[in-house]
């Protein structure tokens, strides 16, 4: 049993990964920042400098400027689950009596998943222009908190429309900044955030239903084989029933790459659907993740509670409201689904 050893250790590390990295999301110093600063100056010694300066390079490349790198992992990784699932679940299951529309379905999910993220991929997320700023500058009010009026970006030299956000990685200001997705190399903004939850629904459907198709072959194969009243010997020379962890065992030795391949789908379906759940929060109360990171260790930068209020934060916001932005739940599922378009004030 040591292999169940070793992947129930891999399992509590990585969940343990997804713990930290959502406790620490957001706060310069983290106990990743901390063990990569002591890493390095513990490994730069010995390490040559063009081997320093091309470990830079890459890490640069992959995390702070625009590359395909994670779109081509994204698709070999699909195209790996879809080729053991074709190769081999989708032709045992025929022989076990599914039918060919339950089987269908994921490759159905497949075209509407590729569909939204080829739009999440191409779409602009509503980049800030200079022809458009003026127009931009109305769709969103100030709410005096997180956004103030008449701050402009350092970089672009545009006034920043409210909930807008410059992106270092695009190198350009965001309507509606939700976050950087390296995994469509596209901001997800103000025009592409219904885009990017429908193929996050649609991704978490795909793999969960191929999830459910591989594991109702599994428990065929087990109830068809008779291993649950079946037993063995063991090293004792003593005949032993049959359990669970002794079934796991037989089908991962039987069918090594289909549980490897129904492991990695279950842990990447919960890891989804947390996700899936979180962004779909944020769209119910209208609330972006920069938003929802910036609230939570928010500290006004012209105003301090024992002092007069700033007149930089006017017009006043109505801190009765938790979401400043959020309009109601329908209104705010159709502002994701029907984004508002800029429209430029006309003088009087």
């Amino acid at each position: 049993m040591d292999f169940l050893t070793l992947f129930a250790i891999y399992v509590v590390v990585v969940l343990t990964c997804i713990v930290l990295v959502c406790k620490y999301s957001g706060q310069q110093q983290s106990p990743f920042s901390m063990l990569l600063n002591s890493v390095v100056k513990v490994v730069a010694p010995i390490t040559p400098k063009c081997l320093q300066r091309f470990s830079q390079w890459v890490l640069h490349r992959l995390f702070h400027q625009r590359n395909n790198m994670f779109i081509y992992l994204h698709i070999l990784l699909e195209t790996v689950v879809y080729a053991e699932f074709t190769y081999e679940v989708f032709g045992f299951c025929r022989e076990m009596g599914a039918s060919l529309t339950s089987l269908s379905v994921p490759y159905i999910l497949l075209v509407v998943k590729n569909f939204f993220f080829y739009l999440c991929v191409k779409r602009d997320p509503g980049t800030v222009t200079k022809k458009k700023v003026a127009a931009q500058l109305h769709v969103y009010p100030y709410d005096g908190k997180l956004f103030h009026p008449g701050v402009s970006c350092q970089t672009c030299h545009l006034a920043k429309p409210a909930r807008s956000k410059h992106c270092r990685v695009c190198n350009r200001c965001v309507q509606r900044f939700d976050h950087h997705c390296v995994w469509v190399n596209n901001c997800i903004g103000l025009k592409n955030t219904r885009y990017f939850l429908l193929y996050l629904f649609s991704l978490c459907a795909m793999a969960g239903d191929i999830a459910l198709l591989t594991g109702d072959m599994l428990l065929h194969v087990v109830l068809w084989s008779g291993l649950l009243r079946a037993s063995y010997v063991d090293d004792h020379g003593q005949q032993q029933p049959t359990g669970p962890l002794f079934v796991i065992q037989h089908l991962f030795l039987t069918f090594p790459r289909i549980v490897f391949m129904l492991g990695f789908l279950v842990f990447v379906f919960f890891l989804l659907a947390g996700y899936v759940l979180f962004h779909s929060y944020l769209a119910l109360v209208n609330q972006t993740s920069n938003e929802w990171y910036k609230s939570r260790g928010y500290v006004c930068q012209h105003c301090h509670p024992t002092t007069t209020p700033d007149p930089l934060c006017s017009p006043a916001p109505d801190h009765s409201k938790r979401h400043y932005y959020s309009r109601g739940l329908l209104k705010n599922l159709g502002e994701i689904f029907f984004p508002p378009q800029a429209v430029k004030k006309k003088d009087n």
